[in-house]
């Protein structure tokens, strides 16, 4: 069973500069369906099975990281998640890839279930998800990334110190800027957003760290 709160998934690793990719689920990894918990109505976004296949050739931790309310607004169980998160394994093994962990915050202020209806340093876009997994992974934040489909998942990225990418799909619709809500790129899909990762930690390796450019 999830415990009621963050919910790391495996061993932590030892190697304190493992770089990661952590991914939002819904409008980024999968096709955003509202409050969905019911694995059969789980679908790959455009260009996520594409991304998974080419990250997992190389040593990124890859780790999903998302805010699921449903849980505080009593839409379902905390749970229903186990099938969730045992469906996203799957999903990435089908792509040659491995989930190396997932985090829900289940926490929303207006909720209704009262052990969930508060504010927390979890939900997006606060870091507190990606900040634990950091410890719990051996992840080094400075060296990773956190791809999204709005600016609240940007946010969460730059406060935990990682570079960040915004999918542009279309999903973000309220456009409130602040510097923690500036991405260090956009993509069109998680696809484009794989390959531009690839290709900055490609010229790290050269010694000329550099995005090609801001949008791919």
């Amino acid at each position: 069973m999830l415990t009621p709160s963050l919910t790391p998934s495996v061993t932590p690793s030892v190697d304190p500069h493992q770089p990661a990719v952590f991914i939002d689920k819904d409008g980024t990894l999968l096709e955003d369906v509202p409050y969905n918990v019911d694995p059969q109505h789980m679908r790959f976004a455009p260009g996520a099975c594409e991304a998974l296949r080419a990250l997992a050739c190389c040593p990124f931790k890859l780790i999903v990281i998302s805010n699921q309310s449903g849980v505080a607004l009593g839409r379902f169980d905390i749970t229903a998640l186990d099938a969730v998160e045992a469906k996203l394994r799957d999903m990435f093994a089908s792509c040659g890839a491995t989930l190396d962990g997932v985090y829900w915050c289940p926490h929303h202020p207006e909720g209704s279930v009262p052990t969930y209806a508060h504010s927390c340093d979890c939900r997006k876009p606060a870091p507190g998800m990606l900040l634990r997994a950091a410890r719990e992974h051996g992840v080094d934040l400075g060296m990773s990334w956190f791809v999204g489909d709005i600016l609240d998942d940007v946010e969460a990225g730059n406060l935990a110190g990682c570079k960040t990418i915004l999918l542009d799909n279309g999903h973000e619709t309220v456009w409130r800027r602040t510097q923690a809500r500036i991405p260090t790129a956009y993509a069109r899909d998680l696809h484009r957003a794989a390959l531009m990762i690839l290709q900055y930690h490609e010229k790290c390796s050269a010694g000329t760290p550099h995005l090609s450019g801001q949008a791919a």
